[in-house]
């Protein structure tokens, strides 16, 4: 409740200091407020934003399709606030969010509280094409995790980034851009964070996580950072292609999917830790209308068991360990109407006893105003172990400011 009071005290002061500041032309979806101080020490954008959505679910009884079950859910609410501090080469990025699966996972570790923030980052262009990051933010993993949630293709992430993504975390990233021919471009990225995720505020148990991503543009970059957002909307007149690879190690991990998923307590209360390792290959393709996204992810761990203290008997808890195959393809028509599909398919370790499973989907997307204004819908069919498991339709609205 103090934190609501807060952001509604902010947003108010925020609004009656305009008159003060130097405001900037802004429209729908470039920030409802959008303006930098007089003196150009600072500047700020906010943003809000928020997407809902209704799932229909029909699962497979063995003979036929049961009754469906109807949900109707405000997916995400959020708030967020960016611009540069002091000078334009010292950025920021503040975002919070709002709805329950924004806030939800209080635990011990964050004091049983709702995690309410999701990134609080500066940014520092200290020297050339050399970058700083510092704080919570996304780490530099598969490119579907770090395209923004406002900016997918279809309703929702796939499975594979739900099961193998490595998400946010505390820590620094020290990221580099070198010119390798005319167009070629290499981009550099390393992370060193707490490695158990996001608003973690008390210590840091097991030990750090390691990320190294490496990413090559062969024709150039994309317009408007359209390697990092899904759908051809700026319809590319000419081919372009980002190749990335990632290298994720958590060391001593005590979480099952290392910064995600339970903590594996033992029964004195003391935690299992264990050595995971994930990587990632990825593409995003671009050409007049037409994009292709394509991933790869791989979990392994050195004891996937958990264990007690004797080393011997299991705690219940396992590490998620597996391997992932994810791509999609779109076309954007002159209409805006958009069409679009995906194969996923999930193939977890034996010993994890968790099931195999594939998914296809098939979208449909209008783009009133882009990504930030958009109705889409898409139908899934799911399969575990081969059997016919779930049919699923969901349909949303997009609204960013």
């Amino acid at each position: 409740m103090k934190l609501k009071i807060t952001l509604i005290t902010f947003v108010l002061c925020v609004c009656s200091s305009i008159n003060a500041q130097e405001i900037s032309d802004t429209s729908f979806g470039k920030g409802m407020i959008n303006f930098v101080a007089k003196d150009s020490s600072f500047s700020v954008k906010f943003a809000p934003r928020f997407q809902v959505r209704s799932i229909s679910s029909w699962d497979h009884d063995g003979d036929q399709y049961g009754s469906p079950e109807h949900n109707f859910i405000v997916r995400r609410a959020r708030l967020k606030f960016d611009g540069f501090a002091y000078s334009t080469k010292l950025k920021y990025k503040i975002e919070l969010g709002l709805s329950n699966r924004d806030i939800s996972g209080a635990n011990a570790y964050n004091r049983n509280t709702p995690r309410y923030i999701l990134d609080a980052v500066i940014m520092w262009n200290f020297a050339g094409n050399w970058e700083l990051w510092a704080g919570q933010t996304k780490l530099p993993g598969n490119v579907e995790r770090v395209v923004s949630s406002a900016n997918l293709q279809l309703i929702d992430r796939s499975l594979l980034n739900s099961r193998f993504n490595i998400d946010r975390d505390l820590g620094i990233q020290l990221r580099h851009k070198t010119k390798l021919g005319v167009d070629f471009l290499m981009r550099e990225k390393l992370s060193i964070s707490q490695g158990e995720g996001r608003n973690v505020s008390e210590g840091n148990e097991g030990g750090l996580q390691y990320t190294a991503r490496l990413e090559f543009l062969p024709f150039g970059t994309f317009k408007s950072k359209g390697d990092y957002s899904q759908s051809d909307l700026k319809r590319e007149q000419k081919p372009k292609l980002m190749l990335g690879f990632t290298y994720n190690y958590n060391q001593d991990a005590v979480r099952e999917r290392g910064f995600a998923g339970d903590y594996m307590l033992r029964s004195d209360g003391s935690l299992y830790e264990t050595d995971q390792t994930t990587i990632f290959a990825d593409a995003m393709f671009k050409y007049k209308g037409f994009s292709f996204m394509g991933e790869y992810a791989k979990r392994t761990a050195d004891n996937e068991i958990a264990t007690e203290l004797d080393g011997v008997t299991p705690t219940g808890d396992v590490v998620l360990t597996g391997n992932a195959l994810n791509v999609q393809a779109g076309y954007l028509f002159k209409s805006n109407y958009e069409i679009a599909a995906r194969f996923t398919t999930v193939n977890f370790e034996r010993i994890t006893e968790t099931l195999p499973r594939k998914q296809y989907t098939l979208g449909v997307n209008k783009f009133v105003v882009g990504h930030k204004l958009k109705v889409q819908s898409d139908i899934s069919y799911t399969t575990i172990n081969g059997n016919e498991d779930n049919m699923t339709f969901r349909l949303g609205f997009d609204i960013h400011f």
